[in-house]
């Protein structure tokens, strides 16, 4: 997975690099289709605000989170991503069970 990260009007330090990464492997887990993702962290005022773009086989997402603290606003991020991960999974995971075929061999 290609992972980019971006500031707007903030300096990513190591430490928001190393906490961004930690919280998208546990989401990794739920996902292998993953093609790439972009994470954007801005300041505005006192408003933090922390967006993703997560592109996978067959969609995309796109996720923003805002808060008073930009750990915070990554926590609940990666929250709201897992959710929206597990949904698309759901998804395209066929729930029905296929037939044995026991019944038109019968007939």
């Amino acid at each position: 997975m290609n992972l980019k990260i971006n500031g707007i009007n903030i300096e990513v330090t190591d430490a928001l690099k190393d906490y961004i990464r930690s919280k998208l492997e546990r989401i990794m887990r739920h996902s292998d289709n993953v093609i790439s993702a972009t994470v954007t962290l801005s300041v505005d005022k006192l408003v933090q605000k922390a967006e993703v773009d997560w592109h996978m086989a067959g969609k995309d997402l796109h996720i923003d989170q805002t808060d008073k603290d930009m750990y915070a606003a990554i926590d609940l991020l990666a929250d709201k991503l897992d959710r929206a991960v597990l949904k698309h999974k759901e998804k395209t995971h066929d729930h029905r069970a296929e037939s044995s075929g026991k019944l038109s061999a019968e007939s």
